[in-house]
């Protein structure tokens, strides 16, 4: 089956744009080089198109019991307009998929979204789980309804503000609103996957040309730039970073635990609850590379000749112009300060474990050492 276009495929073409194949669509991974993109949102701002993203709508009276039951934190919690950040597990405890869940301003339910490629998946294990536990639901995949536009930088949220109805400077990290942006009715979160302050940005997709063309002058920015900003925040990949088949990890193995609310009788707690009883043996870390050479996905991890654990994503980092990675190691290398050496191209690398929120340790330890 051929790659799916998202409904601004033209206009990125136009821009000379490259295209990736990525979760099933065909999106831009650079516009203007990816070092530029991410240096213009971590100093002023960038507009993405992220459109490959899955949403998946559920309403009705059973709706909050079936999202706790689905996922890990408790959506119970949620008041209108709130948005919480959870995991979707299967019955292993195993990481199928990371999702955030927003509770509509009116209430009437809640989006929850996917990530590329598997709102169908989901879609499916919703309703499954809704016969088979009687629940009154309607579970509706919405992907090829929506646009979805995240405004990512220091100035993003002035800039959206500029074009928007209402005023957008008061709604806080983790809150959503309904307003018109540039005459086009929107669903308007303050969240986003670059480890800087912004919005996305949730449309009908027969407005995409409209709201794209609202944000002229804000550099336009690709996946590569995404996946670079996102590795600097310390934030995990679906589908490289953890993956039910080839990377089963845990909450707990991928320092996700502060999304599990132990609570809520959520589909694979009873394993997740042993796990965390016995303890895990790998855990996910940041990987400050010392030596020449980027870590990639797959390279071996070792400590004094043995190995102990595998990256599953690394860069050059163009904010601090050093090699980072994300991967993890057997417990007892997971110390920060720990020395290690990666596997590049069958010759050792110096590197450290290090907090893998680079953009905060490192920033951190640079004000420290002034």
């Amino acid at each position: 089956m051929p790659p799916r276009k998202p409904a601004l495929y033209q206009l990125h073409s136009a821009a000379g744009a490259d295209f990736t194949d990525f979760g099933g669509w065909e999106m831009p991974v650079e516009f203007d080089g990816i070092r530029e993109e991410h240096t213009a949102v971590r100093e002023r701002a960038g507009v993405f198109d992220v459109s490959h993203m899955s949403e998946v709508s559920v309403s009705g009276p059973d709706a909050t019991a079936l999202m706790n039951r689905l996922t890990t934190n408790d959506v119970g919690e949620l008041d209108a307009g709130d948005a919480q950040y959870a995991c979707v597990l299967d019955e292993r405890g195993v990481i199928l998929d990371d999702t955030v869940v927003y509770c509509y301003p009116d209430r009437d339910g809640y989006l929850f979204v996917p990530n590329a490629g598997h709102g169908e998946q989901m879609t499916d294990r919703w309703r499954t789980y809704a016969a088979d536990l009687g629940l009154t639901v309607d579970v509706e995949n919405r992907t090829d309804e929506f646009g979805l536009l995240a405004l990512q930088g220091p100035s993003a949220v002035e800039t959206v503000d500029a074009v928007a109805t209402d005023d957008l400077a008061g709604v806080g990290r983790f809150e959503s609103v309904r307003t018109d942006v540039a005459g086009v009715s929107c669903l308007v979160a303050r969240t986003g996957y670059t480890g800087e302050d912004g919005f996305e940005i949730f449309f009908d997709a027969a407005d995409a040309e409209r709201l794209w063309s609202a944000f002229e002058g804000v550099q336009p920015c690709g996946l590569g730039a995404r996946d670079t900003l996102r590795l600097e925040a310390g934030l995990l990949l679906s589908g490289q970073d953890f993956h039910p088949e080839e990377e089963p990890r845990t909450p707990l193995e991928a320092g996700l635990e502060f999304v599990v609310d132990f609570s809520t009788r959520f589909v694979g707690r009873s394993p997740l609850c042993e796990q965390r009883e016995a303890g895990v043996d790998e855990r996910v870390v940041g990987l400050r590379v010392e030596g020449r050479g980027i870590a990639r996905h797959g390279y071996t991890v070792c400590h004094d000749g043995e190995a102990v654990g595998h990256v599953t994503s690394g860069t050059m980092s163009p904010t601090f112009n050093m090699p980072l990675a994300i991967g993890y190691v057997k417990t007892p290398f997971t110390d920060p300060g720990t020395n290690v050496d990666v596997q590049v191209r069958d010759r050792a690398v110096d590197a450290t474990v290090v907090d893998k929120r680079f953009l905060e340790s490192l920033e951190r330890g640079q004000r420290e050492a002034q």
